[in-house]
């Protein structure tokens, strides 16, 4: 009997709710960074083997000079404009919620939503988000991309577990009832 995998949101925001600011400087995170401290980012990707993630914030990672850090795990990368799949990395053209439904039913370990805030708007809309991971960063930047839109359907949460931090930051995590 395959066990449905999961889909989880893994991602940090300020307090008044932004991913980004309103020109997607992401700066804002480095307000938490600590030596030796990740906020237990790397036992969560031990518990997955598939990535999605929007086209934009794919290239945000790559206009910082980093190569793309999941590049031993398969990536959808969610785009409108077909390209052909490059290694690990597909370039995702069809409906998103084919894609997950399709995905969760294979075997494997649990899938990672890595954003930005248009595809998990997209997924949360669709109800296929299982769990998230919301560090908040302690600061208010007023404006930005939101990671929530409106006009979601309501989901409700249990929460898992709470984890504060000495730089400020605080780590939500919430299963879906």
């Amino acid at each position: 009997m395959i066990v449905e995998r999961k889909l989880i949101l893994y991602i940090a925001m300020s307090l008044d709710g932004y991913i980004a600011k309103p020109n997607d400087d992401i700066g804002f995170l480095s307000l938490v960074e600590k030596e030796n401290e990740d906020y237990g980012y790397a036992d969560f990707l031990k518990t997955i083997d598939t990535v999605i993630v929007g086209r934009k914030s794919f290239e945000k990672v790559l206009s910082m000079g980093f190569a793309y850090p999941h590049s031993d795990k398969e990536v959808y990368i969610i785009t409108r404009t077909p390209k052909p799949s490059i290694g690990s990395f597909q370039f995702y053209t069809k409906d998103l919620s084919e894609l997950v439904l399709g995905l969760k039913k294979q075997e494997g370990k649990d899938i990672y939503c890595d954003g930005g805030a248009e595809i998990v708007n997209l997924l949360l809309k669709n109800n296929l988000i299982d769990e998230l991971y919301i560090s908040i960063i302690p600061i208010l930047l007023g404006e930005g991309i939101s990671l929530f839109n409106n006009n979601l359907p309501e989901m409700q949460l249990d929460l898992i577990s709470s984890k504060t931090y000495d730089k400020g930051l605080v780590q939500l995590h919430y299963a879906k009832k």
